[in-house]
């Protein structure tokens, strides 16, 4: 889906605001109300492809599919959709849907957060990774707070205000964003934080098919451990929005010496 008509683009200082392409996918599915927000409070200011999965694929984290192959469809909103992961989504956008590569790839906006230790298993963040990994900044966009969501419109003007914000961002950059679910004129700012975490997760849940056979659900994620001033949890906790920077490195730069220390005395 493109916004493609250039008389219709602003202009921030001396950039003309649809300059910008924008490829916006999420881990929620095509249907989810938070894409079709998020896609249209970004169009105005952008030219938007949107890409996302045919299903709900939360918790998919950064797996590709591999091994069969993808299928591609337009639906009535004029977005692309794909049966395969967001991580599929992205990837096949930039490296074969798209006739121009885009400036920026957002994720969202995510029905729920994605706190802590949920950017290891989220969608929504591995939409952004991959797009960072194909060379562009990126964004991860959810709305914390109510079950179910309601202030998406809320979340997406706060994107296109950063969007604007940020004009060109390093190809590099990722950026968690959480959003608290309330009215915008209740937001009480934006915070750069760090990750926070959460205690374990709780037990997974026995139950038996109707057929008598065992069938488990993976428990609910812990409660908050790490949830001090500074981190995500506590921005929102604030009514704030809470903006991470991510990076892709997962090193432990701290242990590489120790490491090699006690690797020093194997005898190969």
């Amino acid at each position: 889906m493109s916004s493609g008509d250039p008389g219709r683009g602003k202009r921030l200082g001396q950039y003309r605001v649809f300059d910008l392409r924008i490829l916006i996918s999420n881990d929620d599915g095509y249907l989810s109300p938070g894409l079709e927000t998020l896609a249209e409070a970004i169009r105005d200011i952008a030219d938007v492809t949107v890409v996302a999965p045919d299903r709900d694929r939360s918790g998919a984290s950064h797996s590709l599919t591999l091994r069969q192959p993808l299928h591609v469809q337009r639906a009535q909103s004029g977005f692309l959709y794909v049966d395969g992961t967001p991580t599929d989504c992205v990837h096949l956008a930039i490296t074969g849907l798209m006739p121009e590569e885009p400036d920026m790839v957002v994720s969202g906006i995510n029905r729920g957060s994605n706190l802590g230790d949920d950017v290891l298993y989220s969608g929504t963040v591995a939409a952004a990774m991959e797009g960072r990994w194909l060379g562009f900044p990126a964004l991860a966009v959810s709305l914390a707070g109510s079950k179910p969501p309601r202030h998406y419109d809320a979340a997406a003007a706060i994107v296109v205000e950063m969007i604007k914000a940020m004009k060109h961002l390093p190809p590099e950059t990722i950026l968690n964003i959480n959003v608290p679910d309330v009215p915008l004129p209740d937001i009480n700012g934006l915070r750069a934080t760090r990750l926070g975490n959460r205690h374990k997760s709780e037990p997974a849940v026995r139950d038996t098919d109707p057929s008598g056979e065992p069938i488990y659900w993976v428990g609910p994620p812990g409660n908050e451990q790490d949830a001090g001033d500074g981190t995500d949890f506590d921005a929102i906790r604030h009514h704030m929005v809470s903006v991470t920077p991510l990076t892709t490195d997962l090193s432990k730069h701290t242990e590489i010496d120790p490491t090699q220390g006690w690797l020093n005395g194997l005898q190969y």
